[in-house]
């Protein structure tokens, strides 16, 4: 695992305060496994975070889309913090190299699941807030998250678009399989091919049916984007 002083060179924030930033990467199955004293973990953070992101991402989004009601940027606001976008977002900063995990939680693909880089991104948000105030973590909001906001977009409402996609294009409907369910009941991870006939569209792998096709039919959109093109 990488250290917290290698992250906050990757985030390029530097932490007054470096408990903080220990604890906002610090998930409940490590508290738990190290017997750490209670509310050690990151969900109080995360909890703080999650207000400033909805702050930051709401000002972001009404000073920069003008042109949209009210009930167009409350969607384009949850597709911008929701958890399977916060979690594409931690890729960038390689986030999940270092959460401090449980060894049982490490060992099923924690440093990957969509939840605990969600959770862990909402919270470095709290700590950097009261590490630094909330320019500070504006700036961080706008750098990893505010951005590319037409492709994040796309990320959330995949399969909406990928089937308006299939229907003005092939004139049929996309249809889901599930090709293979891995993993402990607690820790499930399910792939699952998009078609539209017999033609495989993309493939996607997530903790629950709904996040595998998802993901699916992201995959999809992207390749038929570029066919397109």
């Amino acid at each position: 695992m990488k250290t917290i002083q290698e992250f906050q060179m990757a985030i390029g924030y530097e932490f007054k305060n470096e408990s903080l930033l220990r604890q906002a990467l610090t998930h409940s199955s490590y508290a738990n496994e190290k017997h750490m004293k209670k509310l050690s973990d990151n969900e109080r953070l995360e909890f703080l975070g999650d207000a400033v992101l909805e702050t930051v991402s709401s000002e972001f989004l009404f000073l920069n889309y003008q042109d949209l009601p009210e009930g167009d940027l409350t969607r384009l606001r949850a597709s911008m913090v929701c958890e399977p976008t916060l979690a594409y977002c931690t890729k960038e900063i390689d986030l999940g190299d270092y959460i401090y995990l449980g060894k049982g939680e490490d060992m099923t693909g924690g440093r990957e699941r969509k939840s605990v880089l969600s959770d862990a991104m909402e919270a470095v948000i709290g700590a950097i807030f009261l590490d630094g105030g909330f320019d500070a973590a504006k700036s961080f909001i706008l750098k990893y998250i505010m951005t590319d906001i037409e492709h994040k977009r796309m990320f959330y409402d995949s399969k909406t678009m990928l089937q308006e996609v299939c229907q003005a294009r092939f004139k049929q409907n996309v249809v889901y399989h599930l090709i293979d369910e891995s993993g402990p009941d607690h820790a499930k991870v399910f792939s699952v091919d998009v078609c539209v006939g017999d033609k495989r569209l993309g493939t996607g792998k997530g903790n629950t049916k709904k996040a595998a096709e998802q993901e699916a039919a992201y995959h999809a959109l992207v390749q038929l984007n570029q066919n397109a093109t």
